[in-house]
């Protein structure tokens, strides 16, 4: 379909063309020099000791628990309202995961009340999601996991540039993983980063996401080796040349692209300030320190969603829905039969408008007027 404002759009310029041009007159596209560049960069970015660049977000998630020791027998905290990824890369360790509520309407990050009511002797990591680029509460996160001895993931996959108390999201934890999916504040198409400041920690996240080797094909082209060792079950986790060179120019624009999302963040809230079909989470105060991943709202009702959905795609307006909550899928039904009054409650009712740097006045505009006119309509009812 041909939306007037899709839920999300790319933003490349001149120099993601020139990176993807520079890589392959350079002869070599599987792992190697871009890569380091790219993680030395962003590493230098967040404050951080090491940053690994791997295949996806979820692969990150997934060498991040098992560089952490997380396996059989071991529970995992999480909250549901999250990508499914979240949830499968602690079922891919042979972990347990177990969900967590979120705060409040005006908060859907994960309750710090709720993890300290559900650790039990077999919990042994929290994994944390920053929904939309909003910091979890991580002062009292972090005293509890200090004070249990847990071990904290953070998913900012919604959160590169973010940060809480001056400290980027991502290295407050043990291990911080980030997407570079296409519709992320930042992409390289498919990819990702895990970052830690524990150098035995790196390691391990670099030897699991080759295989298990001792040396790379890059080692060997440079003779730095001539044949390799396999000293643990890895993975074929690798990022490429190409995604590594579009990443390294997006990280430059990062911040600019952080600026205009808030900004855009700003103008559409203040127009739907006086809407009393719906109510914005997270407060007005929080952008400052928010990448701004999306835009959610949470309606008043949950049985006028689907025709509200309707009605905007009608004006051209593309919408969505973040997220179904993981413990109500059929593939979680034998892990979990609890409820989470809260998640589900929101799950029901929110919606998900368009935001990307992009989106021009008239496109900002057109959603507030939609979102204004199928409130007078039904109003009129």
């Amino acid at each position: 379909m041909n939306w007037k404002v899709p839920l999300a759009d790319l933003h490349f310029g001149p120099d993601e063309y020139q990176a993807v041009r520079r890589v392959l007159e350079s002869g070599w596209i599987s792992m190697g020099p871009e890569t380091e560049l790219f993680e030395c960069e962003f590493a230098e970015y967040l404050g951080v000791g090491h940053a690994v660049a791997l295949s996806s977000g979820t692969a990150a998630l997934h060498l991040a628990l098992m560089a952490l020791g997380i396996g059989p027998g071991h529970e995992v905290i999480v909250p549901s309202l999250t990508f499914v990824a979240t949830v499968n890369a602690i079922v891919y360790t042979g972990a347990t995961p177990v969900f967590a509520d979120i705060s409040s309407a005006e908060d859907w990050n994960v309750s710090p009340k709720q993890i300290e009511q559900l650790v039990t002797p077999e919990t042994k990591a929290l994994m944390l999601v920053h929904y939309g680029g909003f910091p979890c509460r991580l002062d009292r996160i972090k005293e509890i996991a200090v004070d249990r001895g847990l071990k904290i993931i953070e998913d900012a996959a919604h959160a590169p540039g973010a940060v809480f108390r001056g400290k980027k999201l991502g290295t407050w934890g043990d291990v911080g993983c980030f997407s570079f999916f296409s519709n992320k504040n930042m992409t390289t198409a498919e990819g990702g980063m895990a970052v830690t400041e524990d150098s035995d920690v790196a390691a391990a996240l670099r030897t699991l996401r080759s295989h298990g080797m001792t040396s790379l094909t890059w080692d060997r082209h440079r003779g730095h080796s001539f044949s390799y060792d396999v000293v643990r079950t890895g993975y074929n986790y690798r990022i490429d040349e190409i995604r590594s060179a579009i990443g390294r120019s997006q990280l430059a624009r990062l911040e600019e692209n952080n600026s205009l999302r808030r900004e855009i963040t700003r103008t559409t809230r203040k127009l739907l300030a006086q809407e009393d079909m719906l109510s914005i989470p997270f407060p007005e105060e929080d952008l400052d320190n928010c990448s701004c991943h999306i835009f959610p709202i949470l309606l008043k009702c949950a049985s006028i969603r689907d025709s509200f959905m309707a009605f905007m795609k009608q004006q051209g307006i593309q919408t969505s829905i973040h997220y179904p909550p993981v413990h109500r899928f059929t593939a979680y039904a034998d892990i979990w039969s609890g409820e989470l009054p809260v998640t589900e409650d929101i799950a029901s009712r929110m919606v998900t408008l368009p935001l990307f740097p992009g989106m021009n006045r008239d496109q900002i505009d057109l959603i507030a007027s939609s979102v204004a006119s199928f409130g007078r309509t039904m109003r009129n009812l």
